[in-house]
């Protein structure tokens, strides 16, 4: 258990009262808006038991060849049904606690350490968030390579990617060969997920348009008509010989789906008098109901705790495609660059 100690604390001899340096993390994935939530999924996510099942109907089959009618009365024409099928979702039961001693934040510049924990609690859970729903996308990502045979995935990237060529970066080609796994649905995206080294290849190839108010105020950047997600949280992956290989998403309305739940006590401040030797030790705990889910799948994992860990959530052998590839608005497109 880690807690906040006097060797943790800056040395108010020697500097004056200072603000906290939070994390650069971004969270532009996460807040983006591909992820959508509803009260469905919230009350999914707030039922009882571990997993969640998310029936739907399947769509009527445009291939079947309609009946060709007769004034025969005899002639009985035999319908045909419309079947539901399941989507499966684990839930995730998460806590985090963070622990300081009464002398340490005494003793601190500036707030005490519980104070900035409470600041700053929010955007830890906001991160958390975004690693699950990065990790998510991993997982069918690499759930399609291993078992769909890379039919959501353009990689045109090489093991060697510090000598990558015209051939293995991201272009226009690389975006509709993507765009285009979805066939004549390949409209159907409108955001698109990168990497900011991948972005910086799209501005120096001019194809980057800003979307500005009235005012000249930056709203929004588009890449072929869809919304740009910069945010370095997106996977990268070192070449097995050299340089990176970056995943870029492609993602249609409602492809992520979210719920949250509420946690018999979703805050909990605690104290132990005795600790610190008398000094007093104030631990706050927090914790999360939530459900994350990729449209189109179950989840098919068996995780080794109550709920999947972000390893288990990357994992192929976790996600499973329950409707055709169509029906699943992502696309990967795997870069050097």
């Amino acid at each position: 258990m880690a807690t906040v100690r006097l060797s943790d604390i800056i040395d108010v001899t020697v500097f004056q009262d200072l603000p906290a340096v939070n994390s650069p993390e971004k969270t532009a994935f996460a807040q983006s808006g591909v992820m959508v939530t509803s009260d469905l999924l919230n009350s999914i996510a707030d039922s009882a038991g571990k997993r969640a099942e998310l029936p739907f109907w399947k769509d009527l089959d445009g291939g079947s060849e309609a009946d060709l009618s007769s004034d025969d009365p005899a002639q009985n024409a035999t319908p045909d049904k419309i079947v539901q099928g399941e989507q499966v979702a684990r839930k995730l039961f998460l806590n985090k606690s963070w622990q300081a001693s009464d002398l340490a934040s005494e003793l601190a510049a500036g707030p005490n350490a519980l104070q900035q924990v409470r600041n700053r609690v929010d955007s830890y859970w906001m991160k958390q968030l975004q690693r699950r729903l990065i990790s998510a996308c991993d997982g069918v990502l690499a759930d399609n390579i291993a078992n769909d045979g890379s039919d959501m995935v353009n990689d045109i990237s090489i093991e060697d990617g510090a000598n990558a060529g015209v051939n293995n970066v991201f272009s226009r080609l690389a975006f509709t060969g993507a765009a285009f796994t979805l066939g004549d649905a390949f409209e159907d995206t409108g955001a698109i997920a990168m990497h900011s080294v991948v972005y910086k290849r799209a501005i120096d190839n001019d194809d980057i348009d800003f979307i500005r108010d009235s005012q000249g105020n930056l709203v929004m950047a588009t890449y072929m008509g869809r919304q740009v997600i910069v945010d370095d949280g997106l996977t990268v992956q070192a070449g097995a010989t050299s340089g990176f290989k970056y995943t870029t998403v492609l993602f249609g309305a409602g492809a992520l789906g979210f719920g949250q739940g509420n946690p018999l006590v979703p805050v909990a401040p605690e104290r132990s008098e005795l600790g610190g030797n008398g000094g007093g030790i104030e631990t706050l705990t927090t914790r999360k109901t939530w459900l994350v889910h990729p449209f189109g799948y179950e989840f098919t994992g068996s995780p080794v705790g109550e709920s999947p860990s972000i390893s288990e959530f990357k994992a192929a052998g976790s996600w499973n495609r329950v409707v055709e590839r169509k029906n699943v608005p992502i696309c990967f497109i795997i870069t050097n660059g």
